[in-house]
């Protein structure tokens, strides 16, 4: 018993971490299901500046794909860019958006059962452009940026419809 609380206090980080990428999953799943196939790459309305609107489905596969090259460099050191395989025209349902959402959170889960302690976050990686970043500061920055994608395919979704996210 006293092992066992020994290996959670030294993964605390890691178990926290883990949680949020699990909610982060379990929150796009739960849009995907809720989404209608008609509105998962409903356009909204264009920006007057010119900056890039994207659809829900749009950002959803956004969020997930930032999770999958990030834990495929980690896992794999394979840090290709999952655009060719999560357009649209690839991924044209909910169910099959839902599809990729758990293949990537099976990536994810199987990277963090890597991870032994905390201490493990602290070890440099080689990013694909050469240069070293803290494990700890990659998956930081990898949750922020995925769900910065989420809240706005949520966003998106409101301009849209009429749906309410309180059910996620």
């Amino acid at each position: 018993m006293k092992e066992d609380a020994q290996a959670v206090g030294e993964r605390i980080l890691v178990l926290a971490l883990d949680r949020q990428f699990a909610r982060l999953h379990q929150n796009s799943l739960d849009f995907v299901r809720l989404i209608t196939p008609e509105k998962l790459y409903a356009e909204p309305r264009k920006s007057p500046r010119s900056i890039p609107v994207y659809s829900c489905g749009e950002h959803i596969l956004r969020s997930a794909a930032i999770i999958e090259q990030t834990f495929g460099g980690v896992t794999a050191s394979l840090w290709d860019d999952p655009f060719e395989w999560t357009l649209p025209e690839t991924l044209s349902t909910p169910e099959l958006v839902a599809a990729y959402l758990s293949e990537v959170e099976e990536t994810r889960a199987r990277a963090f059962t890597l991870f032994r302690s905390d201490r493990d976050l602290l070890k440099e990686i080689a990013l694909p452009s050469g240069g070293l970043q803290m494990l700890c500061g990659l998956l930081f920055d990898t949750l922020q940026r995925a769900a910065h994608h989420q809240g706005r395919a949520f966003a998106t979704l409101r301009l849209i419809s009429d749906v309410r996210l309180s059910q996620i």
